[in-house]
């Protein structure tokens, strides 16, 4: 079998979605079997997609504008990926709820959250312009659906009016780190994401000035992440008192230095709107750092016992379950116990098997679509 997979999300900074398709070819090129290859497709006017940047994986590296090449593929569904790399494959999966044009390939889209819906202002302007209004139609016309959470599958059967058998959830998976043995000196209340309106980072900051009201001897605020500027408000408040000096800003994190900064946190926070799954809790406690989250979403279904969740509107609940999990190092351990078992029920391997049956029922579909 041959398969293409849309890898553009990965080509710079890598976001979670990013994170999710590099690690996932990873795991398909470690697990492949005899006859199956996987080529990344990328496109970009400026960045080339290195040869090795997946081993054992091909790569179809265009040298055409993203802007350009998705308003051509959302609006006109041209040029079709067979004509435009001169090969021909019998997958091609998409990284985003829009499909990859192809006229004889079985199509997949994968769908993350479909906050876009809810609160397009909190998205760039191209998913504003596009994703509302087609995804709807896409999901249904997929040959397959792939999805990173029961709750985000959930969400597409109901919003989107797809048949629930449709869909395929592949969970990411936990990195293949060694824990900490123990909490470092001088440990961080840690966030990690990209700083965007949908992450709730007011709320956090809310609750994070009650705590210092409460004490001077709090942890400091690590935020880590790409800065976006809907959030300018949220960088010139850590700024100003009371939080200038208590709250550090680390910027976007590179994969090799994520382990290090999971390292030095006596507790992840993941305040979110909504997510599709939050890969940084599954990292966190594959590290042994407790995890608070919001109560909605995917964050309930990832965190399962092993964390404390709270009302992502309450940052006096917030203020509260932060409170209680500072002061007792007992109750961290018990967290980092439970969170590493947690985080063993999320392999990428796993991750990589059901994709590829993803694929051969994509394939089945599209054949009976033919005839």
């Amino acid at each position: 079998m041959r398969i293409l997979l849309d890898y553009r999300p990965a080509l710079r900074e890598r976001s979670g979605v990013g994170e999710y398709v590099h690690e996932l070819a990873r795991a398909l090129v470690a697990t492949a079997p005899p006859g199956e290859s996987l080529t990344l497709f990328s496109s970009s006017w400026k960045d080339r997609l290195d040869a090795g940047a997946v081993p054992g994986a091909d790569v179809l590296d265009r040298r055409i504008p993203v802007w350009l090449l998705n308003l051509a593929w959302h609006r006109l569904e041209r040029p079709r990926v067979d004509a435009m790399t001169r090969d021909s494959f019998d997958v091609v999966q998409s990284a985003h709820p829009l499909l990859m044009p192809s006229r004889r390939a079985a199509q997949i889209v994968t769908i993350y959250d479909l906050d876009f819906l809810d609160h397009p202002e909190r998205t760039q302007r191209e998913i504003r312009r596009d994703y509302p209004a087609l995804a709807p139609s896409h999901a249904r016309r997929a040959d397959r659906i792939v999805t990173i959470s029961e709750h985000t599958a959930g969400e597409i059967v109901k919003r989107l009016g797809v048949d629930p058998a449709k869909i395929s959830v592949c969970h990411p998976g936990a990195p293949a780190w060694i824990p900490r043995d123990a909490e470092p000196a001088g440990a961080s209340i840690l966030f990690l994401g990209t700083l965007e309106p949908r992450k709730n980072l007011g709320v956090l900051l809310d609750a994070y000035e009650r705590l210092l009201a409460r004490s001077t001897a709090v942890p400091p605020l690590v935020l880590a992440g790409r800065v976006t500027s809907d959030v300018a408000d949220i960088v010139t408040r850590a700024s100003q008192p009371p939080l200038s000096g208590r709250v550090r800003m680390l910027g976007y994190i590179q994969a090799d230095r994520r382990l290090d900064v999971y390292r030095d946190a006596m507790v992840l926070v993941m305040p979110s709107h909504t997510e599709g799954f939050g890969m940084p809790v599954v990292e966190a406690m594959a590290m042994g750092v407790p995890v608070v989250a919001a109560n909605c979403g995917a964050l309930p279904e990832v965190v399962g016992t092993a964390g404390r969740l709270f009302n992502p509107a309450a940052a006096s609940e917030l203020a509260d379950t932060l409170a209680q999990v500072l002061e007792s190092p007992s109750i961290r351990r018990q967290m980092r116990d439970a969170g590493l078992e947690q985080a063993r029920r999320f392999q990428w391997t796993a991750s990589a098997h059901r994709v590829r049956d993803a694929w051969a029922l994509a394939v089945r579909h599209r054949e009976a679509q033919r005839g």
